[in-house]
């Protein structure tokens, strides 16, 4: 939840946690989590995904979509809740949205 919480709403914390490298061991963590991590990482991934095209891009990059799609279809209710706002957040980048839809969200 920290990093969620560090992310939100804060422009210059979304940008200096995409230039540190954060993403993809979020995304790894996304993918080999317990459901309580899934959902803060999910969390923390919309909330950054939130911020800029480039972070959106980011984060696509980086293989979010389909451990995402996987967790709104699989999850907990947290879990699902995060990833379809993280989810709306990436489908602002239209071949992300593309990416969302292949990965049948």
């Amino acid at each position: 939840g920290a990093l969620m919480n560090l992310a939100g709403n804060n422009p210059p914390n979304q940008a200096a946690m995409v230039r540190a490298g954060a993403v993809l061991p979020l995304v790894e963590l996304l993918m080999r989590g317990d459901d309580r991590a899934k959902a803060m990482v999910a969390g923390a991934l919309w909330n950054l995904a939130a911020g800029s095209e480039d972070q959106r891009v980011a984060i696509a990059h980086a293989g979010a979509v389909e451990p995402l799609v996987e967790l709104l279809r699989k999850g907990d209710a947290l879990g699902q809740a995060y990833a379809a706002r993280a989810l709306g957040s990436l489908a602002a980048h239209e071949p992300t949205r593309a990416a969302i839809a292949r990965a049948g969200a």
